[in-house]
């Protein structure tokens, strides 16, 4: 049970954020990518979590919205540390959000690995699509699908992401996760 806890938290901090902006864009991939951005501090019980997302360094432009999370901190008095890439991407009128686990700890947003991948966490990857909903994006997250990447998530869960909060909610349990922007 706080496997799959730490999964989804890790997976909520990737989708977690916000910053506040007037109005949404015509952009949605801008605006995931701007609401995502930063870092969040887990506010719900036994969450002591810490999500940054930073831009990758580089220059591909196919992908210049890329983010590399790193979830550090303890959840329920385990200790987690995760990181890995966020990858998103338009598709039609929602955003598709790919992440891509990093097994080594040392990589960070800064490394010349942090876009580069082993076999195994190429194919431990998943994915998921947000709709804009309101000023931010909502969806679920298909837990069977990302299991070995989010290590040991199985069920459903909704995702609603709005500036400045993230909230995750297992669909079968209501177990709900919620995570504040970092004004510091």
């Amino acid at each position: 049970m706080k496997s799959r806890k730490l999964v989804s938290i890790v997976l909520a901090a990737a989708l977690a954020g916000a910053v506040s902006f007037a109005a949404p864009s015509s952009d949605h991939l801008y605006d995931l990518a701007a609401i995502l951005s930063g870092t969040f501090q887990g506010s719900t019980p036994g969450n002591e979590l810490r999500l940054d997302l930073r831009p990758v360094g580089g220059t591909d432009l196919e992908h210049r919205y890329d983010l590399f999370l790193e979830a550090t901190g303890k959840y329920q008095g385990e200790n987690v540390r995760r990181q890995g890439l966020l990858r998103l991407e338009r598709q039609g009128r929602s955003v598709y959000v790919g992440y891509i686990p990093h097994f080594d700890a040392t990589v960070t947003s800064l490394s010349a690995q942090a876009t580069r991948f082993t076999e195994s966490e190429a194919n431990a990857a998943c994915g998921f699509t947000l709709l804009a909903q309101g000023d931010g994006f909502a969806g679920e997250v298909p837990g069977g699908t990302c299991a070995f990447a989010l290590r040991g998530v199985t069920g459903k869960w909704t995702i609603e992401l709005e500036p400045g909060s993230i909230r995750l909610r297992d669909v079968k349990s209501g177990e709900t996760l919620r995570f504040r922007r970092n004004t510091k």
